[in-house]
């Protein structure tokens, strides 16, 4: 009995192949896809309501995803423009809560897509892949708006 790989013209074969390991998240060079899956409970730290943010309150995981990249799940915060976003931020939940004042600064992140790359509004959750950055963002005020960036490379 002759397996598939020999029914099949070789070039069809290594097409098969290379599709089949993609799918499982392997390069055609056998290597692993290096995509870590995180929740927002991932990047959660002990801050009290109402104190300042300072570096030193990351855990030592969290600093360890810096730069690494990774898939997160959750909401995009509503905005004016509904086609061709750039730039949203992704929040853990799509309760009140979150959208208004008082939300933790661990719940949301701060996502800038790469260069051609943008995404549609969308009340559903969604899942974004890129690059995770610690990346302090402060309003007018002084006080921390975000501590969290991602270089977008997919949201789904």
């Amino acid at each position: 009995m002759t397996s598939w790989l020999t029914r099949v013209r070789r070039p069809q074969a290594a097409i098969w192949v290379s599709l089949a390991l993609l799918a499982c998240g392997r390069t055609a060079a056998g290597e692993v896809a290096k995509i870590q899956n995180i929740s927002f409970d991932d990047v959660k730290f002990a801050l009290e309501k109402g104190a300042p943010f300072r570096r030193s309150l990351l855990t030592a995981k969290i600093e360890q995803m810096h730069g690494k990249t990774v898939r997160i799940r959750g909401y995009m915060l509503p905005s004016c423009q509904q086609k061709g976003i750039t730039q949203f931020v992704l929040v853990r939940d799509n309760m009140e809560c979150c959208f208004g004042p008082g939300a933790a600064l661990y719940d949301c992140i701060l996502v800038e897509m790469a260069a051609g790359k943008s995404t549609a509004y969308t009340v559903r959750p969604v899942a974004v892949t890129g690059k995770f950055a610690i990346d302090e963002f402060k309003g007018p005020d002084g006080k921390h708006l975000a501590i969290y960036k991602l270089a977008g490379q997919e949201v789904r």
